[in-house]
């Protein structure tokens, strides 16, 4: 039997401690040939607080685990009844279905490229308004025009004087509003 990938549902908060307990409950049953990788889809992602640029890692999908495993009863029982799991996504009640092997390389290319280049924690949209919290625009509302993750920079419409002025800032020098 070849090994499946399968969605399993924990509480939202839990993923990290659901995927030690597996490993644990795997180790104390004997079955580490019937799993593979269990996976919690996280990427990097980049905030800039006062200044400060940290790094922290954001969940891709809170609340869900990733278990590659031979679906057996035995197995099936390890993981539905390890602590904070709620259950396995899709399929019947004791026969969940797996995902395919391009979902579960679309999400390893995801949780990849965020480790190399992490992506900015909040997103702006063209079209979308924001508000300019710092620099000689400090409290002007405006548009978003274009937006550069690979700069972290983003183009913002300002009206200035009854016209509007493209201007070129940092994203943490803007909110969404």
């Amino acid at each position: 039997m070849s090994k499946r990938w399968y969605v399993v549902h924990v509480y939202s908060g839990m993923e990290k401690s659901v995927h030690k307990a597996l490993n644990e409950r795997i180790e104390r049953a004997a079955l580490q040939t019937s799993f593979g990788r269990i996976l919690v889809p996280s990427e990097e992602v980049v905030e800039v607080k006062g200044g400060q640029k940290s790094i922290s890692e954001r969940r891709i999908f809170p609340g869900y685990v990733l278990v590659e495993m031979d679906l057996t009863d035995e197995t099936w029982h390890l993981v539905k009844n390890t602590n904070r799991v709620t259950g396995f996504l899709g399929g019947s009640g004791n026969r969940p279905t797996p995902i395919s092997e391009k979902e579960v390389e679309k999400i390893l290319s995801q949780m990849e490229e965020g480790v190399e280049k992490p992506r900015p924690k909040v997103l702006f949209e063209v079209g979308e308004m924001v508000r300019v919290k710092e620099g000689p625009f400090a409290d002007f509302n405006g548009n978003v025009e274009e937006v550069n993750y690979e700069k972290s920079k983003v183009r913002v419409s300002v009206t200035i004087f009854g016209r509007a002025t493209p201007v070129e800032l940092d994203f943490s020098q803007v909110e969404k509003t």
